[in-house]
């Protein structure tokens, strides 16, 4: 194993305090271990998550906050016990970054969901002690188990938000066996997260229906992700007429909202996953009790899943859609986001702009 990254600086930028304004930081990434890889970061998504952290929504942001886990980019060191990966290899690293290793969730490839401490790849305490650091950022060392093989031919930019929105989605399709051809699924909110379930379940046969509370959606829903129907949300005549025809729905919606009105549009034995994150989730019980219907929430994926996911986007050329820009603008993507102005995911392009 060289040592050239060991006790290296690595540029990123960061947050110093609640303002979120980001800025060039210089910083130490931890020493290579037996089991790690070092990875060169050439795109890295952007999350609501990072807004969340630079600007201290949970009131436990760890300045300075270096955001970004949809990374993607290039092995550049691995390990002396490095077994999956080699020099050059396309790679990802998404949401966390470690986890026990020992449970029975981690065993069984649910390390996301680790009671011992999943370590998430931003504002978490790293194996060494210190404060890990996201994609902002030039490169990053990984244990290998964390890291995804992105296939050879899928565009590395592409590749970066599937590793946060894209699983997001994709863990309880799976997990909830929503991938069954011929069933109907509704997605509520068309970000980062809902355009990739509405690509997902037409990939799987699904029949989609988009709930949207802006009109403005509905071209885009139906000619370009390819959704099969476009709901106003709060055109309660048009919502009654959908009364007990969904199997599904995954609620991708950001901000607070009602759920009762959604959760009418459930046959008997209907599912609705959260993956959105509101204050507050009000509902009716006749709304649980009427069909027995189901209410559950998902959170990001394991890592057998996330490898899986990445393949079967690639066979199935299934892509996010994104717009690239330079790390300086990532504040103002920021913005825009809260806006709701993106089609659908912000990528840094970390290689050609990180200076």
């Amino acid at each position: 194993m060289s040592s050239f990254q060991e006790g290296k600086d690595c540029l990123g930028w960061a947050a110093r305090d609640a303002s979120g304004v980001l800025s060039p930081y210089h910083f130490k990434r931890r020493a290579i271990g037996a089991d790690d890889i070092s990875v060169k970061i050439t795109y890295c998504g952007i999350c609501y998550g990072d807004i969340v952290y630079t600007r201290n929504k949970h009131e436990d942001s760890k300045y300075p906050v270096v955001p970004g886990h949809e990374i993607a980019g290039i092995v550049q060191e691995v390990g002396s016990n490095v077994q999956r990966f080699k020099t050059g290899d396309p790679v990802g690293v998404g949401t966390y970054i470690n986890s026990c290793r020992n449970c029975d969730e981690c065993n069984e490839g649910l390390e996301v969901q680790c009671p011992n401490g999943m370590v998430p790849t931003i504002n978490a305490v790293d194996v060494d002690g210190t404060i890990t650091k996201g994609g902002y950022s030039g490169f990053i060392v990984v244990h290998e188990r964390y890291c995804y093989k992105i296939p050879e031919n899928y565009p590395l930019a592409l590749a970066a938000p599937l590793l946060c929105s894209g699983i997001t989605v994709y863990t309880p399709m799976i997990h909830y066996k929503m991938n069954q051809p011929g069933k109907s699924l509704g997605v509520i909110g068309l970000g980062g997260l809902g355009h990739m379930a509405v690509k997902f379940g037409k990939a799987y046969g699904l029949n989609v229906t988009v709930f949207s509370t802006s009109i403005s959606k509905k071209e885009e829903a139906l000619n370009v992700l390819g959704a099969d129907k476009f709901v106003v949300s709060t055109d309660e005549e048009e919502m009654k007429t959908l009364s007990r025809t969904l199997d599904f729905i995954i609620d991708s919606a950001s901000g607070d909202h009602p759920f009762d009105p959604y959760m009418s549009l459930l046959k008997t034995n209907g599912l609705f996953v959260m993956v959105c994150y509101p204050k507050e989730v009000k509902l009716d019980p006749l709304s649980l009790f009427t069909g027995m219907r189901s209410i559950t929430g998902s959170f990001t994926g394991g890592t057998k899943l996330t490898q899986e996911m990445l393949e079967f986007c690639a066979a199935n050329k299934i892509y996010p859609e994104i717009e690239v820009i330079p790390i300086e603008y990532a504040y103002e993507a920021f913005e825009r986001m809260l806006k709701g102005d993106v089609k659908y995911r912000f990528v840094i392009d970390i290689e050609n702009s990180l200076k």
